[in-house]
């Protein structure tokens, strides 16, 4: 019975800028700077002791399309450490890193299998002697790749035990992310290959159990969207099953920590709703937490005042930083009062409800557009959803109001 093993990752982002996060101590800084490398590190280290046959990477395995040179050497590096194992590595490029962005000439062992262009073709890989798999795909050319490609995904020889095809994009009908290279699932489905390796979208999901249609996430969080655990896929396929299981890569991890203070009466409360919280934390992994406090618009004025809720924030983590390699740090704070004290507001017949009135249709997308269509500024934005654009209008609404109120 044939059989064969292999890791499915994608979207490493290796060199990722993490930006907003430039504030942190400086020692933590570089730990995240150099997170999707040792993400990537810890890859290479999962495929060695699971004894895979290859490693397949589903775009973006850079973050920009000017690759960092200490990117491609680190990645290089890595797959020479495979070659030595005998691990062949099938690679194909995304959106991010596309194949005329800007690239030194660092070249790859002959273990590693890029797929070149936009056409889709396959590679053979061979064990033990015999022809065991063919595993198909393509690379993004340009930034966009915006027909549907299911179409030039097609079997050609019958005598190989498995198909395996690699696929960076996303659903048609997704509309949380830019939409590249898009496919309907039945498509995908109807085609008779043994596994479908994505990449793309950086939330892992498996699509389909039967055949497997899974996108493993990427390997690191890179902002605080990108929560949880971040890692690959160890995948067993023979002639009658296909196991699947995931492998935590990430060096850190993003966390959310949601706290209610409406019936906190000191400071001191908060600051035990808080401990409580990190503790029940993991030990396993780094976190950078992002908490959002929610009370009400006193409690929020008189934290403020004299720095109160800063003061607290910087105690707390001159406490959590000291704990070697699993240090936790709170790097943003977010306030979020009571919505009925604004909505009671807005029924004023006065300027401050006027106000209130009019922000509920102020829209943040057209004042932001001048900033993301600077030439300079653009390339250090990254595009906001519909969750990060309501946090905004919310927080400048209260800022905002508060401001007006405090006299």
């Amino acid at each position: 019975m044939s059989r064969i093993s292999f890791i499915h990752a994608a979207d490493l982002h290796l060199d990722s800028p993490f930006k907003g996060l430039s504030d942190l101590p400086e020692q933590l800084f570089d730990t995240v700077q150099n997170s999707t490398f040792q993400a990537f590190d810890r890859l290479v280290r999962a495929a060695i002791d699971y004894r895979v046959d290859f490693v397949l990477l589903a775009g973006d395995i850079f973050d920009q399309e000017s690759r960092s040179l200490k990117a491609q050497i680190h990645l290089r590096d890595g797959f020479k450490i495979l070659k030595q194992h005998h691990i062949d590595v099938y690679l194909s490029f995304g959106n991010h890193d596309y194949v005329t962005g800007t690239k030194l000439p660092v070249s790859f062992p002959s273990n590693v299998h890029v797929f070149p262009t936009e056409q889709v073709r396959s590679y053979i890989y061979s064990k033990d002697d015999k022809e065991t798999a063919a595993i198909y795909g393509f690379s993004y050319e340009q930034r966009a790749v915006t027909e549907n490609k299911t179409n030039e995904y097609l079997i050609t020889r019958d005598d190989i035990p498995f198909h395996i095809a690699m696929l960076h994009g996303s659903l048609q009908s997704n509309t949380e992310h830019d939409v590249y290279a898009p496919f309907q699932l039945s498509e995908l489905t109807s085609k008779p290959f043994d596994y479908w390796a994505l990449g793309h979208i950086h939330q892992r999901n498996v699509l389909k159990q039967e055949p497997p249609v899974v996108y493993p996430g990427n390997v690191q969080g890179r902002h605080r969207n990108e929560t949880g655990e971040k890692g690959c896929y160890y995948v067993q396929l023979s002639e009658h099953e296909a196991k699947l299981s995931f492998i935590p890569l990430q060096s850190i991890q993003f966390s959310k920590l949601e706290i209610n203070g409406l019936e906190c009466v000191h400071i001191f409360d908060v600051e035990n709703q808080l401990n409580e919280m990190i503790a029940k934390l993991t030990d396993d992994t780094p976190y950078l937490i992002d908490v959002t406090l929610t009370c009400n618009a006193a409690s929020a004025e008189e934290w403020k005042q004299d720095n109160q809720l800063e003061e607290l924030i910087e105690l707390i983590n001159e406490r959590l930083i000291h704990r070697h390699h699993h240090w936790k740090y709170i790097y943003r704070l977010s306030l979020s009062t009571k919505k009925q004290s604004i909505a009671s507001l807005e029924k004023g017949d006065h300027f401050i409800g006027e106000l209130a009135r009019t922000m509920e249709y102020f829209s943040v997308e057209q004042n932001i557009n001048e900033l993301y269509r600077h030439r300079q500024a653009s390339r250090y934005l990254e595009s906001l959803d519909m969750d990060e654009i309501e946090v905004v209008k919310q927080e400048a609404q209260e800022m905002l109001l508060h401001a007006l109120l405090k006299s």
